[in-house]
């Protein structure tokens, strides 16, 4: 109810509170008796043989779900909180809130970095110590005979390791959860009344409301918000249901989010449709009895094909979005390449110099910088990894490799900074 500032608050400390909850549970299971130190938990036998961070070949199944379909099919096609492939949420309320596109950048990076290559191998070396301390099934049933049978699956052993902290850290952990939970809660809060208030109710409501009126609307809206997903989880089984869900309702919208910044022939119907359909198409997937044969990856594909089909043929049959429009929309951005190329010819024929207007984004140079960020975070999480698990060889490559890769990063994410922002003045 405080507003974003509030939120972004709220996530810098609980962000250093979950870590430290999480840091403290590993270094606790790892020095377990059981256990017996890192270089112990690696050698076990229950541990040993799950420490590739890749997928053996001979695993079909885990090769195509963990490798196949994130590779070829999910980083472009499918809209994730966070993670969106054409950019947007809270990622882009963090950018725009941010100085200036220096900082947005910057932060983005830094996000990414503790995100991926940080925060998993506390939650790791935990994961590895309970199947030593509780290898199966029926030893967690032993050491928690009153918890109900539905209850007694695989997921319980992390925080059943909870109960060798002492006193003090057991108290921390249970507080570095709770951070962790009312942070994403607050943060995705936050998110939707902003979408209700800025895109539904200012614009199609009351487009005269003060800015009083709309603080107000947007605490009603959290409020909404709040009460309707909590109505929804009691009708969901698992995280990994939610989980899957999520994923099958923004199958088939990545695309069309990545593309809307390099092809001018895009517009809000395309939007729509992408969204609804594939919305649709999730939902039929998911809960339709006559197709509980699919599997998660089959749903995936299915779900991007259908939806990447529907809009296409919604934004051809649609008109495209009015001259002046597309004008102002590369002023803003520095829209450019071949799928922009119409809007510039355009705009000569009207007289307007958009390449000196917009100053246009190098986009063979922002494709490239992507490219080099994905080789820096992958890199860095591989390295860190190695480094956990004690490879010290491949840690050391792989963190030549890591650093390599940001400075490369940094001298030429410089060239993208368009010299009209403040980012560009610093």
């Amino acid at each position: 109810l405080g507003g974003f500032t509030a939120v972004i608050w709220a996530d810098f400390i609980m962000f250093i509170v979950a870590m430290v909850g999480a840091i403290a549970l590993a270094v606790v299971t790892v020095q377990l008796p059981e256990v017996g130190g890192l270089s112990n938990l690696l050698a076990h036998p229950n541990v040993s043989w799950r420490l590739s961070m890749l997928p053996e070949l001979s695993q079909t199944d885990l090769v195509i779900t963990l490798l196949v379909i994130p590779l070829a099919v999910q980083w472009w096609s499918a809209w994730y909180p966070g993670a969106e492939p054409g950019g947007g949420s809270y990622v882009a309320q963090r950018m725009l809130a941010a100085k200036s596109e220096n900082h947005a950048l910057g932060a983005t990076l830094f996000f990414n970095f503790c995100h991926y290559a940080v925060r998993p191998f506390p939650w790791i070396i935990v994961a590895l110590a309970s199947l030593v301390v509780f290898p199966d099934i029926a030893s967690l049933r032993e050491a928690f005979p009153n918890i109900p049978e539905h209850m007694m699956k695989d997921d319980l052993a992390y925080p059943a390791m909870f109960q060798f902290l002492p006193h003090g850290l057991f108290g921390l952990m249970i507080t570095s959860l709770f951070a962790a939970y009312m942070s994403t809660i607050a943060t995705h809060l936050n998110l939707g009344s902003s979408y209700m208030v800025n895109d539904f109710y200012q614009r199609f409501v009351r487009p005269d409301a003060s800015e009083k009126k709309l603080v107000l609307m947007g605490r009603v809206w959290t409020v909404i918000l709040m009460v309707l997903a909590s109505v929804m989880a009691l009708y969901l089984e698992s995280a990994m249901d939610t989980f899957q869900i999520i994923l099958s309702i923004g199958a088939g919208t990545g695309l069309l989010f990545l593309l809307r910044w390099f092809w001018w022939r895009i517009n809000a119907y395309s939007e729509i449709a992408a969204m609804v359909i594939s919305f649709i198409v999730a939902m039929t997937l998911r809960f339709c009895p006559a197709l509980n044969w699919m599997s998660d990856s089959e749903r995936l594909v299915w779900g991007v094909a259908i939806t990447t089909v529907g809009w296409l043929i919604v934004t051809f049959l649609t008109p495209a979005d009015d001259d002046e429009t597309l004008f102002d929309f590369v002023r803003r951005t520095g829209a450019s390449g071949l799928g922009w190329r119409k809007v510039y010819e355009k705009a000569a024929a009207q007289g307007i110099d958009l390449r000196s207007e917009a100053e246009p984004v190098n986009a063979p140079l922002g494709l490239l910088c992507s490219i080099i960020g994905c080789a820096a975070i992958f890199s860095s999480l591989f390295a860190v990894g190695k480094w956990v698990y004690l490879q010290y060889l491949p840690a050391a490559v792989l963190t030549g490799i890591s650093i390599a890769s940001w400075l490369i990063l940094a001298l030429y994410a410089k060239k993208l900074i368009r010299r009209g922002t403040d980012g560009g003045q610093q």
